[in-house]
């Protein structure tokens, strides 16, 4: 998770050309108020506080830091070690204020208008909670960034895509009750692996007797070994049935690279085109899009993949034989090539495979399709108009064209209920809300 593969990124994309098909966008880092739209003020002003030095000197820190925020050294009770996956490193806040500044920035430029995409491949931390860090990931700048476009009243409602290869547990936990945003998660699941969350059942159910909002989430779990036509026959139905469902204004997409084939931590196995084509098909909706960088532990890989997305966000075809640059020698292992790893469709194990997939995603459109009933406005009960008077009109308006359109449920309810029973009263409503809206065919 060092910054060294983003420079690496931004280096190969630079050495393909593809600075001059984008606008570079200067930002400035995230503010405590930025970050505290997805994090408590006492864990924000810990980080903030927190040094090496402090640290390493007095024991009460190192205490509150493991106990209370997950930092530094903690004792994990599931694997009975200490860990130190979000370590108390020199410049840590300015790290998280330019990391979050990015991301924030992007969705900035999104709800301006002037951009259909925009990339922060150094965002795109997706397990840090609302009070404590987690898995390399100290500040949350994928919820910073959701709520900044949902707070600019330009999207009603934001599809969040998360590809990496580990449960975006975090970002599906801080929007849980929202139904504004719909998390979705592909990612490797069994076993001990990190975070031990995400199965397809997990849809957040309501408790017993609870009527609020059903919780809009989804998670796709994968097994290990998964390759790009078992990702595929997944990822793109289920896309699809989402954007029908949730009919989003914008998405927001982590493209966590550790789900490429040859990670140091994951087992999954796409390739650099397999991963770009979620992108791609993501890309294909004409939506504002906003991608996100996150997990990618071989980071000549992570570079290789995140530069032939920006491609695919330009609509560039780049070649495949690496340009000369500065981290020329860091590619060796790849042969030089962008594209170091095809798809094995034959494989026996990856047939076998397949049965375990049906089950998921017939799991996750069942879910589907509760939720879309869930999403769709309450029908009203059946009215009698000896019990209730009828609902009065909606305002009338000058709207031209556009009020000749007007399918709301009144209406509707007009029509059938002049056609039950035609008393006086009804007939006369009814003739005056048609001669209100149009008043030239009357």
């Amino acid at each position: 998770m060092v910054p060294h593969r983003v420079s690496m990124t931004l280096a190969l994309i630079k050495a393909y050309g593809l600075l001059d098909d984008m606008d570079r966008l200067r930002v400035a880092p995230a503010t405590e108020e930025d970050l505290e739209l997805a994090h408590d003020p006492e864990f924000i002003r810990f980080l903030r506080d927190l040094t090496p030095a402090d640290y390493n000197a007095d024991a009460k820190t190192q205490r509150e830091a493991a106990e209370k925020y997950k930092l530094g050294e903690v004792w994990n009770e599931l694997t009975h070690c200490v860990t130190n996956d979000n370590p108390v490193i020199e410049n840590l806040w300015d790290y998280c204020q330019r990391y979050a500044g990015g991301s924030l920035a992007a969705a900035r430029a999104l709800a301006s208008g002037r951009y259909k995409i925009a990339i922060n491949w150094s965002g795109g931390m997706h397990h840090a909670c609302k009070g404590k860090a987690g898995g390399f990931c100290y500040v949350n700048d994928i919820v910073v960034a959701i709520k900044a476009l949902l707070d600019g009243g330009q999207f009603k409602r934001v599809l969040y895509l998360d590809i990496d290869a580990h449960h975006g547990d975090g970002v599906e936990t801080a929007f849980m009750e929202d139904s504004r945003v719909l998390t979705v998660s592909f990612h490797q699941f069994g076993g001990e692996f990190f975070p031990r969350t995400g199965d397809a059942v997990d849809v957040g159910e309501l408790p017993a007797g609870d009527d609020g909002v059903c919780p809009t989430l989804i998670n796709v779990p994968l097994q290990a070994g998964t390759r790009d036509g078992r990702y595929h026959q997944l990822f793109g139905p289920i896309v699809d049935r989402v954007m029908a469902v949730f009919e989003p204004d914008a998405v927001v997409m982590q493209c966590g690279a550790d789900s490429l084939a040859g990670d140091r931590l994951a087992s999954l196995g796409l390739s650099v085109r397999g991963h770009a084509k979620c992108v791609s098909i993501v890309k294909g909706y004409g939506l504002p899009l906003l991608l996100l960088g996150g997990g990618g532990y071989t980071i000549n890989h992570v570079a290789s993949c995140w530069c032939y997305e920006t491609a695919v966000a330009i609509g560039k075809e780049i070649p495949d034989a690496i340009p000369q640059h500065g981290y020329q020698n860091y590619y060796k292992s790849q042969g030089y090539k962008l594209h170091y790893h095809k798809e094995d469709s034959s494989s026996r194990k990856n047939r076998d495979m397949r049965s375990k997939d049906k089950i998921t995603l017939d799991k996750v459109m069942n879910h589907l399709d509760r939720l879309s009933l869930e999403l769709m406005p309450k029908p009203r009960p059946s009215e009698q108009l000896d019990e209730q008077p009828p609902r009065a009109p909606p305002p009338h308006t000058d709207d031209g064209d556009d009020a000749l359109v007007d399918r709301s449920p009144w209406d509707e309810d007009a029509v059938e209920r002049l056609h039950q029973r035609c008393g006086e009263k009804m007939l006369h409503e009814f003739f005056t809300r048609l001669g209100r809206k149009h008043p030239k065919r009357i």
